[in-house]
């Protein structure tokens, strides 16, 4: 007899636990059965060999199918078998969307000593998103209090608010406003738009993924969407830092920005 093994994920990689395996014969016969474990794997035994198609289904999860030949007494792997939610390809419903920050968060992370990274986090944010049909003519608004720096050194945190760096006493607000949205795929966008830090604007595109839409617990819609960008200090007047052995600086002039939001239909 054989094996089939696999592994069950969303399309992003997060693994669905639960999920039903069916695999099916030629002639149409179920001949195995087994469910995803908590790491999404599985797997089929007992199976003849031959040829075969598995077909997965869990939960709040499209069904997906596979064709795969099995040799007798030999264990095979299936890889990974993705199921988008149900919705995930369905676009955000036009209206104003506010951004939820206890769901959400801005992250920034800086090379040190050109060794390793260090990640903060801006703890304080408000925004929306005004989805338009069409959804090229969306806009989008945040407004970001950079005192809410966090990288989990207060030391640190209270060097990050000076002048070297965000110079929270002049400048209380980060802004980002979007001017422009532009198709890549279904679930890949960029959104151009301008970044104002410590009195500087500057053209600032996110590369968008769109991570799907659904019902919350509260009887509400929920949109998710995650974004990367990088962006230069000295672009915004950001120039402190020092220089440690060889010219290696202390801290790198690139900011690696990744963003999840989740936005709830108002």
């Amino acid at each position: 007899m054989s094996e089939l093994s696999g592994r069950l994920t969303t399309p992003d990689g997060w693994p669905v636990t639960g999920g039903t395996l069916t695999a099916v014969d030629a002639t149409g016969v179920q001949q195995g059965r087994a469910s995803s474990r908590e790491d999404g794997g599985f797997v089929l035994d007992g199976l003849a060999g031959g040829s075969y198609t598995v077909i997965a289904a869990a939960a709040g999860h499209e069904p997906a199918a596979r064709t795969i030949a099995l040799v007798e007494g030999r264990a095979t792997s299936l890889g990974v078998l993705e199921l988008p939610k149900v919705g995930g390809d369905v676009l955000p419903a036009p209206g104003t969307w506010q951004i939820d920050p206890q769901h959400s968060s801005i992250q920034a992370t800086a090379l040190h000593l050109g060794l390793s990274r260090i990640h903060g986090r801006l703890r304080k944010f408000a925004g929306q998103i005004q989805v338009a049909d069409p959804l090229e003519n969306s806009s989008v608004e945040v407004v970001i209090d950079p005192a809410s720096v966090d990288s989990d050194d207060e030391t640190r945190d209270a060097h990050l608010r000076t002048a070297d760096f965000l110079d929270t006493g002049v400048y209380p607000e980060i802004a980002y406003k979007s001017d422009g949205l532009v198709r890549i795929d279904a679930r890949h966008w960029r959104l151009d738009g301008v970044l104002t830090l410590k009195g500087v604007s500057a053209a600032v595109p996110l590369d968008v993924t769109y991570r799907g839409t659904g019902p919350d617990l509260w009887g509400g819609t929920r949109a998710a969407f995650s974004a990367t960008t990088e962006i230069s200090r000295d672009d915004f007047a950001i120039s402190w830092n020092q220089s440690v052995l060889a010219g290696v600086l202390a801290i790198g002039r690139t900011l690696r920005i990744d963003i999840d939001i989740q936005a709830v239909l108002g």
